[in-house]
């Protein structure tokens, strides 16, 4: 008579489904199909393949070869539509232990785009469903394992799905709880609701209404559990099963093996499971025992689901085996093989092993075991190995604490050869580079504002008439003293500067005329040439001024780098982020969840930081705040974007420790906060411009010391946009909601 199940629409069709990780096949040529309202149960030991084909037929895991629908659906093009209509209960407690019962229920109704009325009506509904009422404000992570798997079903039918995904959920709990699981599972069979259950357990499988039973990757096996026990593999035409109860059970089982006739004997709870030859009975196989059949309990039996899956495992092991470990010896080489004896031990006299113990002992295997470790760790090979030598190459070649090359705008009032020459002799000191000749006073505060010029030197319309007359001419050198490494070697070189001329000056003037060689306005004999400098932004040369604005930059990136990082990381190791990946939450909704939270922590340590600054380091703000704080959001977006790409790319909180070191690495020593760059090799100086924080750190001491504006920032902002843009399209590119 057929089954009125079977007459049910498919609600999972898979065809030839395939996964390999690399060289090895975790799941190989899978074809089943489940009907609506099915308890369908897929069973087989650990590292199978139950959980991957979940991943597959959920789209979390692409499959390498084969099809499946879902629901109607391809899963392989139409994941996201499927997950608004499926549950899924992963087999490890992968909820968020921080949050309470009503808290996780409440969010994966978030989640589900459900209403706040509905959610509520939910949580009633699932509250009395699950019986996790009176723990509706503890903390999942304090619940016991029975416990947690009630609120893990509760978070998966809180938005009412078609299809319930389980994956081993019984595994860890105690048989009371199994039981009570169960009893709400077949509730919602009940009410329609088609559930794909994974097992290991065989009293479980009883309980479905359909099975498969995958081993080494295969299914092996596929149908309802009664017509499996009538397979003709399982109990052959010339074969019967028994049941034997006898004392000592497991000493007879060993004996009962080595009969004549005997198939199979196992152990089943405190009787022996027989399969025997059909023309051999029970009283023949004890008799040769000497065992009393008085004090033995026979009896025929129907094979058990446990007897279809070992049977069909056993005759996978062997179909899987080489021939040659299929062929048992002959009698004449069982006669020729004699067994090799234990070397002797040395031992007491008591006869126990008589060693003393090594200070070292165990040494060599801790050795071997961490050296396995970092074989199989790349990203500490890459932490050991590149680090270092990253280290060595900025500490030993690009950075360079000797100053040179000084950007300098020249304001050239006078245009005469002495104005060109002073020009000159500056550029040959190497310790400045002319950077730009301007024609007004506007465009040389500009150029210095911008940062664009370090250091300006204003000569006046007189300056070679003065000298001409034998009077001082003086000059004007204008220093950014943002930075006091730079501030105080320009100071220095220009006043040197002027006093090698006026002496030059001097010596030629006095041996040819034999007076003073030029007087000052009070008529008094004195240098030549008056190098006046003065210091901009920074008059004291105080090193807060200095540090401090590129700090903000620097701990702003340290912050939001490493929480970024770990808060995704962390959640990949605890199976959250999985649990999230079958939910119909989109790409863009889970980071901008993700990254918002710490965008507004990273806003007000920005706010935090500043504060400091100005009252305790006494550094004021000069320019506009409200730019500042804009652009600070900016460098911020861009550093979570950071956070993000070391996510994608670390496995675990170590690893992203590591890989966070790295980028802070050259963002500290590389980005301008404490080396000048312009004494970097080209090649580095060009990296340079690669790092956000660069830019970012131009703009902080450009608004706070020099007081500039949108305008003189605009090279600094489109370089920091530029990297902005890079690192989200890269992040967002790598970030998938799938597992790798």
């Amino acid at each position: 008579m057929p089954d009125p199940a079977d007459n049910q629409p498919l609600v999972i069709d898979a065809q030839g489904l395939g996964r390999r990780f690399g060289d090895l096949v975790a799941v190989r040529d899978v074809s089943f199909q489940v009907r609506r309202s099915a308890i369908f149960g897929l069973l087989g030991p650990n590292g199978s393949g139950k959980s991957t084909i979940i991943r597959m037929l959920l789209g979390i895991l692409p499959a390498s070869e084969g099809t499946a629908a879902v629901l109607g659906r391809d899963v392989g093009l139409e994941a996201e539509q499927i997950k608004r209509r499926v549950g899924y209960m992963s087999q490890a407690f992968s909820l968020y232990a921080d949050l309470t019962v009503r808290e996780n229920i409440e969010f994966y109704g978030r989640v589900y785009g459900l209403t706040p009325e509905r959610i509520r009506e939910r949580l009633t509904e699932l509250l009395e469903l699950t019986g996790i009422g009176d723990r509706v404000d503890q903390l999942a992570g304090t619940l016991s394992g029975g416990w947690k798997q009630r609120l893990a079903l509760a978070c998966a039918l809180v938005h009412e799905p078609e299809l319930l995904f389980l994956d081993e959920p019984t595994a860890g709990i105690d048989p009371v709880a199994r039981r009570q699981l169960w009893d709400l599972l077949y509730e919602l069979s009940a009410q329609g609701v088609t559930l794909f259950v994974t097992t290991h357990y065989m009293d479980e499988a009883e309980r479905c209404t359909s099975v498969g039973y995958i081993y080494l990757s295969r299914l092996l096996v596929l149908g309802k559990p009664d017509e499996l026990k009538q397979l003709p593999e399982v109990t052959p035409d010339d074969a019967r099963r028994y049941e034997l109860r006898a004392e000592h059970p497991a000493r007879l089982m060993s004996r009962l093996r080595e009969q004549e006739g005997v198939r199979d004997a196992t152990i089943f709870g405190e009787a022996i499971h027989l399969l025997v030859d059909q023309d051999r009975g029970p009283e023949e196989l004890l008799e040769p025992l000497g065992v009393d059949p008085s004090k033995v309990e026979v009896r025929e039996i129907a094979p058990s689901l446990e007897d279809v899956f070992v049977t069909l495992t056993q005759r996978a092991d062997n179909d899987s085996l080489p021939d040659q470990l299929t062929e048992a010896p002959s009698p004449a080489e069982e006669e020729s093989l004699e067994p090799t004896p234990p070397p002797p031990t040395p031992t007491n006299g008591e006869g126990v092993s008589k060693r003393v113990a090594s200070p070292l002992h165990g040494l060599w295997a801790v050795l071997v075991k961490e050296f396995a470790h970092i074989r199989r760790q790349p990203s500490t090979i890459f932490f050991m190995l590149v680090v270092p030598v990253m280290q060595t190459i900025i500490f030993g070649y690009a950075i360079n604490t000797q100053i040179e090359n000084i950007p300098l705008v020249v304001h050239d009032l006078d245009g005469r050869a002495a104005s060109r020459e002073l020009v000159a002799r500056m550029v040959n000191t190497r310790r400045f580079r002319l950077v730009r000749k301007v024609t007004g006073d506007d465009e040389f505060y500009q150029a210095l504002r911008a940062g664009v010029a370090q250091a300006g030197l204003i000569i006046p319309p007189d300056y070679s008439d003065r000298l001409i007359r034998g009077e001082q001419a003086a000059v004007q050198v204008l220093i950014d003293g943002s930075d006091s490494q730079i501030a105080t070697t320009a100071r220095s070189t220009a006043q040197l500067l002027g006093l090698d001329m006026s002496i030059n000056l001097a010596r030629g003037r006095g041996e040819a005329l034999g007076v003073a060689p030029s007087r000052d306005p009070t008529g008094q004999g004195a240098l030549p040439i008056d190098v006046r400098t003065r210091l901009l932004y920074n008059p004291d040369l105080e090193s807060a001024y200095f540090f401090v604005p590129g700090l903000v930059g620097i701990i702003l990136q340290l912050v939001t780098l490493f929480l970024t990082s770990f808060a995704v990381v962390r959640e990949r190791e605890l199976g959250t982020l999985e649990q999230l990946f079958v939910t119909p939450v989109s790409r863009a909704g889970l980071l901008l969840g993700k990254l918002t939270p710490y965008a507004v922590v990273g806003l007000f340590e920005t706010l935090l930081v500043l504060v400091v600054m100005i009252y305790v380091f006494g550094v004021p703000i000069r320019g506009d705040a409200v730019l500042l704080v804009a652009l600070a959001m900016l460098f911020m977006v861009t550093s979570l974007g950071l956070g993000l790409l070391v996510s994608t790319i670390a496995r675990t909180q170590v690893e992203a420790v590591q890989f966070a070191f790295v980028v802070m690495l050259p963002s500290v020593l590389l980005s301008g906060f404490v080396f000048p760059r312009s004494e970097m090799p080209l090649p580095i100086y060009g990296l340079s411009f690669l790092i956000p924080v660069t830019y970012f750190i131009e703009i902080l001491r450009g608004v706070i010391l020099r007081g500039a504006g949108l305008l003189d920032l605009i090279p600094s902002v489109t370089g920091l946009v530029l990297c902005c843009v890079v690192v989200l399209s890269v992040s967002i590119g790598r970030f998938r909601k799938q597992i790798e």
